[in-house]
């Protein structure tokens, strides 16, 4: 599948990520539209050419068209990039769900597990749109160092071969490398699933725990996402990649991930709704702790950390205390 210079590519959510990936397009030299679900906002950002709330100091190109009219800025698009917070991806994508969406192919990199009926990004897509062409995209991706073209790996995933290569071709630069995936569930799961490991990565950063303990969850981790994915019908093999290991990596290790920073509030003893209502970003791993939660016991996985971390923000458990009762569990096998 060949995509020409003159697709119109719509990018639904104008967040950090969102943004990042709409300037990364127009610098390949694609026409886009960056919609936002606020028109004061969209306004704000068309009249300085810069999202300065969620990714400040970045010129917006001319050849991006901010948007607060969704069906005007999906109805010539070849591509729509489906950009918006997990918990909100059903809702955006029902309002184009009389236009004519069914040639288009949708790209989504929403990071979430809806919290209600525990599916993912592609399968709610799916559900709402049907048989739409769609690819995954994800990976450890801090969307400012993207955005400063500091070189960033992520995967691709789609069934479809010949897809998956025409889209990888549309996002990939000097700077921007994408590794193709047949596993989309896997590559799903990994992106959601490291959001809640890296919560508990800032607990313990914010406890004073070591190296040794951060290296412990993280390796737990990732043996956690494995266990409920391959549980799910994904590859084992998948977490140990970009869209697994990786963006576990980027979002336990590094200071821009929100997900980590509200861990380590909450370990230093502030109450999660304070938190919550001192940011305007949406930090994804919360709601996906939830969804977790409920799928490791739908599908009778052991998620001990996942299992922590919602005792932690949902039920008022000693955040000390659930570190501790982590490293006294009973001896498992090391690859169980």
């Amino acid at each position: 599948m060949i995509f020409h210079k003159d697709t119109k590519i719509t990018v639904l959510g104008d967040g950090g990520w969102g943004t990042t990936l709409a300037l990364l397009l127009a610098w390949r030299g694609y026409p886009v539209s960056l919609w936002g679900a606020f028109p004061e906002y969209v306004e704000e950002v068309a009249r300085h050419r810069e999202n300065r709330k969620f990714l400040p100091g970045f010129k917006i190109p001319r050849n991006v068209t901010c948007e607060a009219d969704i069906h005007r800025a999906c109805c010539d698009a070849g591509i729509i990039v489906v950009a918006a917070p997990s918990q909100f991806v059903r809702g955006v994508i029902q309002k184009i769900k009389k236009d004519k969406i069914h040639k288009k192919v949708f790209v989504t990199v929403a990071k979430g597990i809806e919290a209600k009926s525990l599916k993912v990004m592609s399968e709610v897509i799916h559900e709402e749109l049907g048989h739409v062409s769609l690819c995954v995209l994800s990976g450890p991706t801090i969307a400012r160092e993207v955005a400063q073209k500091i070189p960033a790996a992520a995967s691709i995933a789609s069934t479809n071969k010949a897809l998956l290569s025409g889209v990888r071709k549309v996002f990939m630069t000097d700077a921007f490398s994408l590794y193709e995936s047949e596993d989309v569930m896997g590559v799903e799961l990994g992106g959601s699933l490291k959001n809640v490991i890296a919560i508990s990565a800032g607990i313990v950063e914010g406890l004073g725990f070591g190296s040794n303990t951060q290296a412990a969850l993280f390796a737990r981790g990732v043996a956690e996402m494995a266990r409920l994915g391959h549980a799910m019908g994904a590859r084992r093999e998948t977490f140990m990649g970009l869209s697994g290991l990786g963006d576990l990596a980027t979002t336990c290790l590094s200071r821009h991930s929100r997900n980590r920073s509200l861990g380590e509030e909450v370990g230093k003893g502030k109450k999660l709704k304070t938190i919550l209502k001192g940011t305007e970003m949406v930090v994804e791993g919360v709601e996906t702790c939830r969804s977790a939660h409920s799928l490791a016991k739908k599908h009778g996985v052991s998620m001990p950390i996942v299992e922590a971390v919602h005792a932690i923000l949902f039920n008022g458990h000693d955040p000390r205390e659930a570190v501790k009762a982590l490293m006294k569990r009973e001896p498992h096998r090391e690859l169980d």
